[in-house]
């Protein structure tokens, strides 16, 4: 194809800051991508390449610029999702998420769907009284469930947040490690205390820990229980056996929510031992009330390096099973 220039007017200066990024990765990465140079010549963005390319390229600055407009975060995994998203043809996909607001920090700051996959998930937990999803690291599993049981707490929708997951490394026994029980499962639980902890601010997130509105505990203290008027998360869901599995899912109570969450390609469970999460998802997912999700390397919306390491490890996992 032949060589062609594009231009596009450049916008005010704060907008270019925000669409070249820090060390020009956001246009670095649209480079990469797309293979094209694009160049600020006098006020002007320029592209050069293979018209095609050069399209493309012209399109996903656009959609970025409306993103910066609507007052979104841009980082090089948007940016790299946006790519994406023009190189298959799915661009016009993404102006659903340009006021697609999941919850709203204690800061102000607005939480939304970054991938077109993240935008359905998100609207499953809203409609399902369980949700399952499945996905690679970076997907945004954890945090927008803990985002949306913050926005049903701060709503009065439920009583009480209550946060699980398996403590594999530590075999579910946890009596020698030292200190009480949060102590004992901070470790496993950290990812869920720090989106709950921008969620409602730290002041007001340790209260709720101490009222007990906000409860974490190893899956293994679930047993016996009936969970009502609460917002359930169970993450790292991978590491459950089937039994386990089956025993969370039985604790659902009246007027709640549950939300498993894990990534197949990461069990570190004894070697023979089945997923719970992996059996969950062929049993029940033709079950009313439940839905199954699944996200992929696409959604993946941390560094562009997390969504390579992710096809990568997968490349090599299915080389192995051939």
């Amino acid at each position: 194809m032949a060589n062609v220039v594009k231009k596009i007017e450049t916008p005010d200066f704060d907008v270019l800051i925000k669409l070249f990024g820090p060390y020009d990765e956001n246009v670095n990465e649209i480079k990469r991508k797309l293979n094209v140079d694009v160049l600020n010549v006098k006020g002007e963005l320029c592209f050069s390449g293979d018209e095609k390319d050069v399209e493309l390229a012209g399109q996903v600055v656009r959609k970025i610029i409306e993103f910066i407009n609507k007052e979104d975060a841009i980082d090089i995994g948007r940016v790299t999702y946006l790519c994406d998203c023009a190189r298959d043809g799915r661009l016009d996909e993404v102006d659903q998420l340009l006021n697609d607001v999941v919850a709203v920090t204690t800061r102000g700051k607005l939480i939304k769907s970054k991938t077109v996959g993240q935008k359905k998930y998100v609207e499953a937990i809203k409609k399902s009284i369980v949700t399952i999803a499945v996905g690679p690291a970076g997907t945004g599993k954890t945090y927008l469930a803990v985002a949306l049981a913050a926005s049903a707490y701060k709503a009065k929708q439920i009583d009480k947040i209550i946060l699980t997951r398996p403590a594999v490394e530590a075999g579910e026994k946890l009596g020698f490690l030292p200190g009480d029980l949060q102590e004992k499962v901070n470790p496993y639980l950290r990812p869920l205390y720090d989106g709950l902890q921008e969620m409602f601010g730290l002041e007001s997130y340790q209260k709720l820990i101490e009222r007990g509105a906000i409860e974490v505990a190893p899956l293994a203290y679930m047993r016996g229980r009936t969970l009502s008027n609460a917002f359930i998360i169970l993450d790292e869901a991978q590491n459950t056996t089937r039994e386990q599995m089956k025993m969370f899912l039985t604790r659902l109570g009246e007027n709640s929510r549950m939300v498993v969450t894990g990534d197949l390609t990461q069990t570190d469970l004894p070697e023979g031992k089945k997923s719970g999460l992996r059996e969950a998802v062929g049993i029940l997912k033709n079950i009313e009330g439940i839905s199954v999700t699944a996200l992929t390397e696409k959604d993946v919306v941390r560094h562009p390096l997390v969504q390579a390491i992710v096809k990568a490890y997968e490349r090599s996992e299915k080389t192995d099973r051939n």
